[in-house]
């Protein structure tokens, strides 16, 4: 258990953004001896069995027995590399009354307050007019200063923030048209300012992640939803990747970017990424049309994001029936109007699955007074037309900039996941 919550740790600090997920993902393939190929250029010709691709802050990758063929079905594991916060505008570099401030737009829904007086940092890609990308990181760089209580004497009776006015971080005293923001991250990444003419730059909390109570089996850390999804689909695939036997189906693991604001993107679940490669993989196995049709009629996709334990101090806020805690094991999510993707079939599966895999899980329904979020679960099942159950961590602090998870959930997941991609006959 240390060892995984060790390298989930470390994989979390190299993860900054979506791009950096991305990145570490297909540097952590390589190692696993999988091909990185091109989406420009043709994928025949190769005796590759575990591949990947890289779109952006997506990944896509797999790994097929020697005896796939044009109807093998396929497992996938769908995940997503965003998280919740702040990105930079265009010309980012302001401020007033001697502060150095940076303009940011909020990505998706933050829990706006738990970012306040926190140190963060910029992190993202630079791209130059070449067209090359370049990654860049600032460590701590960032802080959104709350007012003094002194100053808002009822600010604990109720804090409301101003997306446009209170939430515009500081970087340094002086005077801001003396200053150029994308001058230092250009400089960070080795390059001039007039080289960047465009960037995609997200803010992350810096504080590492810890274990802590009793027994250190409380894990915090930031951009647990989603990455504590993208790591077990990883682990699990570099696991089914190793495997000997020649048939079972293609393991896919498909870690999409834009969830938190709506996946409606090139590299997002709405988007093509996921249906142009299952396409091409099929394509290489010699399938036609409906070969490959076939092929999704029996094919499964675990739709892993992270999910809500009941909270201590706001019970009424979930279902009475339906209380999943901490420790208890990765969720089954369902809803009834589709918002999670799971039916009878789903829940069937998965409890196949965790039964091989010799995992507890829970069951989490939302509170019929309480709005239910949604994922890239039925997303992929409306694009393809493939079966889908939801799953997932359950956290406290959703979307916070540090969020709350138990230690053994993680890794529960992942050996589901292994389990998933290698199912028993």
């Amino acid at each position: 258990m240390d060892a995984y919550t060790a390298d989930f740790s470390a994989f979390l600090q190299a993860s900054p953004s979506s791009y950096h997920a991305a990145a570490e993902v297909a540097r952590r393939l390589d190692v696993a001896g999988f091909t990185r190929r091109s989406e420009s250029e043709s994928w025949t010709g190769t005796a590759a069995t575990s591949c990947y691709v890289v779109r952006d802050g997506a990944v896509i990758a797999w790994s097929q027995p020697v005896g796939a063929g044009p109807t093998t079905p396929f497992r996938i594991l769908g995940a997503h590399t965003d998280s919740p916060g702040f990105k930079l505008k265009p010309k980012p570099t302001i401020g007033g009354h001697g502060w150095l401030q940076a303009g940011v737009e909020v990505y998706g829904g933050p829990l706006q307050n738990s970012w306040l007086d926190r140190e963060l940092e910029l992190a993202g890609r630079l791209v130059t007019r070449d067209g090359t990308e370049h990654l860049v990181r600032t460590g701590p760089f960032l802080r959104i200063p709350q007012l003094a209580v002194h100053l808002d004497r009822e600010v604990n009776s109720g804090l409301t923030l101003d997306r446009q006015r209170h939430l515009t971080p500081v970087f340094g005293v002086g005077d801001a048209a003396e200053a150029d923001l994308v001058a230092h991250l250009a400089g960070l990444a080795g390059l001039r300012a007039a080289d960047v003419t465009g960037y995609d730059i997200l803010t992350a909390d810096t504080q590492p992640p810890a274990t802590f109570g009793l027994g250190n089996e409380l894990f915090a850390a930031g951009r647990l939803d989603n990455l504590s999804s993208v790591y077990a689909g990883l682990c699990a695939l570099i696991r089914a990747s190793e495997r000997t036997t020649d048939n079972g189906p293609i393991s896919v693991l498909a870690a999409f970017d834009h969830e938190e604001i709506g996946s409606q993107s090139r590299s997002g679940a709405s988007g093509p990424v996921q249906g142009d490669v299952l396409t091409r993989i099929g394509h290489g196995l010699g399938a036609t049309g409906s070969e490959r049709l076939q092929a999704y009629a029996e094919s499964w996709c675990l739709s892993a994001d992270a999910g809500h334990a009941v909270h201590p101090n706001y019970p009424e806020r979930h279902d009475p029936a339906n209380t999943p805690i901490l420790g208890g094991g990765p969720l089954l999510k369902i809803n009834a109007n589709q918002r999670y993707a799971t039916d009878a079939h789903g829940a069937a599966l998965w409890a196949r699955t965790c039964t091989q895999a010799n995992v507890d899980y829970q069951e989490f329904v939302s509170n019929n007074t309480v709005p239910c979020g949604s994922t890239i679960g039925p997303l992929t099942a409306t694009r393809l037309g493939i079966r889908v159950v939801d799953v997932g961590v359950p956290l406290l602090s959703m979307h916070s900039a540090r969020e709350l998870c138990h230690v053994n959930d993680p890794q529960a997941l992942s050996k589901a996941a292994a389990a998933f991609f290698a199912p028993e006959e």
